[in-house]
């Protein structure tokens, strides 16, 4: 296990004094959600991410990889590496069941009652205690046999229109995943499957409509993430011919997922959906006042946005509200789909954000690194072990995190922190 380097840097006046002794101070670019393979990832490799990152001048950026931790390591060494400071989170999947009963939408557009929720600034290494580790655990394994109902559901269907082809997955977890198997991989080997066999975009077509049961397929069969996402949508998901329907095993109690991000030192970060392309937010988000005094409620101090699906105005809106309330306001783009897109993030006209948005955004990932160096240090953070936020001293923790970042990207090149 390499060194973690934060544990070694400077007391916070000396940090301070460096940083504002500096001749270049920019604002870097961020990147706070990002899925890596160890889940689902546009990137085939950790060492991917960070090689487009230089590319696209991204300074800080966030693993935030589903229900699991694997990633840390290799993606602080490879932050180490690149001079990218690398923030440590988690995304897991809670449920609300009152509104999922009341068919309530929180942060998920399809699926009522699911709420997506992150940790940020985790310890590294990762750590839970027994009771919280093994309930993560145990969501993790009940997600994997619902993934394995819907690939042997798949495999059937798929037998059954041409015997010549199978599916094994063994070879999904070998070659498309790590440990951790979504539907993303099996759409994914399906799509290589079929495409392996069929070499006329005719003849692929129509294997493709027989599978999802449809006269017709708006996919372009030479952009393989545009069919991935035809079999995701129309062959697994609700209504598609292999679908299954997840129990409620599967998820966590909301109140469990906070305590898990907590316990592994994390700040507890709700995702916002906002709005689809025709302006509509779901039934939790469409009014932020109303959403602000929930998150509240449920002792969350942290949104985050992916600005790629957002109006930009209805995005700056948000975040300039939440961002006024004190509330920990950052962005990303997840990476978490097929298709390829810049690690800068953007938003749905394909801008980059603006001086604004930048700002709020570097100012959210500053307290952030400074959670995770005082947390390396054994101090509190700026969440305590109970959530309990230090807002009045926000400015502070701006500060002193953009000493860190500042630390850490300007550090010499190293391979290894032993």
């Amino acid at each position: 296990m390499s060194k973690y380097i934060l544990k070694d840097f400077s007391d916070q006046s000396e940090l301070l004094f460096d940083y504002q002794s500096a001749s270049e101070r920019d604002i870097p670019q961020v990147n706070a959600h990002l899925h890596t393979p160890h889940s689902f990832s546009f990137f085939d490799s950790i060492p991917d991410i960070f090689r487009q990152a230089l590319k696209e001048n991204v300074r800080v950026l966030g693993i935030n990889d589903f229900y699991l931790a694997d990633g840390f390591r290799e993606f602080y060494e490879e932050g180490l590496k690149a001079g990218i400071f690398p923030m440590f989170n988690i995304e897991i999947v809670g449920l609300m069941l009152k509104e999922q009963y009341n068919r309530f939408r929180i942060n998920d557009p399809v699926n009522p009652g699911r709420t997506y929720l992150s940790g940020k600034g985790l310890d590294y290494p990762f750590h839970l205690d027994e009771t919280l580790a093994c309930s993560l655990k145990n969501a993790r394994l009940e997600i994997q046999l619902h993934v394995k109902e819907i690939f042997k559901k798949a495999n059937r269907i798929i037998r059954e229109q041409d015997p010549e082809l199978n599916l094994k997955y063994s070879d999904i977890k070998r070659i498309f995943a790590r440990k951790f198997v979504t539907e993303r991989h099996i759409s994914k080997a399906i799509r290589t499957l079929i495409f392996d066999k069929y070499e006329n975009l005719s003849d692929r077509k129509k294997i493709l409509m027989k599978l999802c049961g449809t006269t017709e397929c708006a996919a372009d069969m030479s952009d393989y993430a545009c069919v991935e996402n035809e079999i995701r949508s129309r062959f697994l998901k609700s209504g598609g011919r292999a679908f299954v329907a997840e129990k409620l095993s599967a998820f966590l109690p909301v109140s469990e997922v906070l305590q898990i991000i907590l316990n592994a030192g994390g700040i507890p970060c709700y995702s916002v959906l906002l709005d689809d392309e025709q302006g509509r937010c779901t039934e939790y988000e469409a009014n932020k006042q109303i959403l602000l005094n929930e998150l509240l409620a449920y002792n969350v101090h942290c949104i985050e946005f992916l600005p790629s699906r957002n109006n930009p105005e209805i995005l700056k809106d948000y975040a300039r509200f939440f961002s006024n309330k004190d509330f920990l306001v950052l962005f990303g783009t997840a990476h978490s789909t097929p298709e390829e897109k810049p690690l800068r993030v953007n938003t749905r006209d394909g801008k980059y954000l603006d001086e604004e948005l930048s700002g709020i955004s570097y100012d959210g990932a500053s307290v952030i690194a400074a959670h995770q160096y005082l947390r390396a240090r054994g101090e509190t953070g700026y969440v305590s072990s109970e959530g309990i936020p230090q807002k009045k001293r926000i400015n502070e923790f701006i500060a002193l995190g953009k000493a860190v970042i500042h630390k850490f990207i300007n550090a010499e090149p190293r391979t290894k922190s032993r």
